[in-house]
């Protein structure tokens, strides 16, 4: 039960859900993460960290980035289907789609210049 319990946790705010459909295409950066949503360093990093715990996005650490993707077939079943239902409901919706243009443009900017976020 704990594992649903973190995962409705993680779905229940509207930015945790914008940060985890960003990442739908691919992993992205948490300097790209913060640009997409506008929000400070540490709050995007507590969002993905409560996806992280809930088993909906993993991470991996590339020198000082720290990138995040979707969980994959080793999340729990319980976890891929919250991921489906919520990628299904949700991809005709504005700001999704909004975001995610936001993402394609974020993408073709470099790294060090997102991450000049961190020295505000």
């Amino acid at each position: 039960m704990k594992g649903f319990f973190l995962i409705t946790k993680a779905l229940s705010d509207q930015s945790r859900v914008r940060a985890l459909l960003s990442v739908k295409e691919g992993e992205l950066c948490l300097c790209q993460l913060i640009e997409v949503l506008g929000l400070s360093a540490a709050t995007v990093s507590k969002h993905m960290n409560l996806l992280l715990q809930a088993g909906l996005v993993q991470r991996r650490k590339e020198g000082k980035w720290h990138f995040y993707r979707l969980a994959g077939e080793e999340a729990s079943p319980v976890a891929q289907r919250a991921l489906a239902w919520t990628l299904e409901e949700l991809e005709r919706d504005p700001t999704v789609r909004k975001d995610t243009r936001r993402v394609r443009e974020t993408r073709r900017k470099t790294l060090e210049e997102l991450s000049l976020c961190y020295r505000n």
